[in-house]
């Protein structure tokens, strides 16, 4: 049994790095959101870090709810299906309608020079910038409560059977350390791909792009969405 049990664990670890790596989903929306508004390190680090939170312990409060009703592991795993085509569906509504807002701020700002105020610092942008691109960056809540939301609705559907199989079976220490695994995998994994990445992207020459950042960010979004749908990634 202890075999079996460290077997268990181990295959939580793979699946949960495999699964993260496999899925655009899990680090493009991040990267592209960080590099578009000039997220910090830390501040890409908390909202990805909470997203991926979201993320795994819906899938664990799924599992438990299934348990307590005594739902068999078909039916979960049926109920995640749908909530992943759901969630896949609102990040490409996501990615669509923020394209279409940064399209609609880069043709604004491009045709008038523009007044603009912060830290009780008045001046003008030039044509052609984006008045909101300052080092340190700024986000709505609205872009973060709308990631959370979608990544807190989408499941992680490797973690069910790893995780409601030894509960059926009278083995809560083994299914809370398969889920506590995986979770832990998971969040690491996602964190430090989403950094590597934002490095890597904030070394390309894009400075003639920077206006069109915007919407750029939110078509490749709803790229990623499109290829969970379609492809299964």
């Amino acid at each position: 049994m202890e075999g079996l049990t460290l077997n268990l664990l181990l295959a939580s670890a793979g699946v949960a790095f495999v699964h993260v790596l496999a899925g655009p989903d899990h680090t493009v929306p991040f990267v592209m959101l960080a590099r578009a508004q000039r997220w910090s390190g830390v501040k890409t680090f908390w909202v990805t870090l909470f997203c991926g939170v979201g993320h795994v312990f819906s899938s664990l409060l799924l599992g438990l709810l299934g348990l307590a009703l005594g739902a068999g592991l078909a039916h979960v795993t049926a109920l995640e299906e749908v909530r992943g085509s759901v969630a896949a569906w609102g990040l490409v509504a996501f990615g669509l309608a923020y394209a279409v807002w940064g399209t609609r701020r880069a043709l604004v700002h491009h045709h008038r020079l523009a007044l603009h105020a912060h830290d009780h610092h008045v001046h003008i942008h030039r044509r052609g910038t984006d008045p909101h691109q300052h080092q340190n960056g700024h986000s709505s809540p609205l872009t973060f409560w709308s990631l959370f939301l979608i990544f807190a609705f989408g499941p992680c559907e490797p973690l069910i059977p790893l995780f409601m199989v030894p509960a059926s079976r009278g083995r809560w220490d083994v299914a809370a350390a398969a889920g506590a695994v995986f979770s832990l995998v998971t969040l690491v994994t996602m964190v430090t791909a989403v950094l590597l990445l934002r490095a890597g992207v904030e070394r390309l020459p894009l400075a003639g792009l920077e206006r069109w950042s915007h919407a750029l960010a939110g078509s490749v979004i709803a790229l990623s969405g499109l290829a969970v749908l379609f492809l299964g990634l």
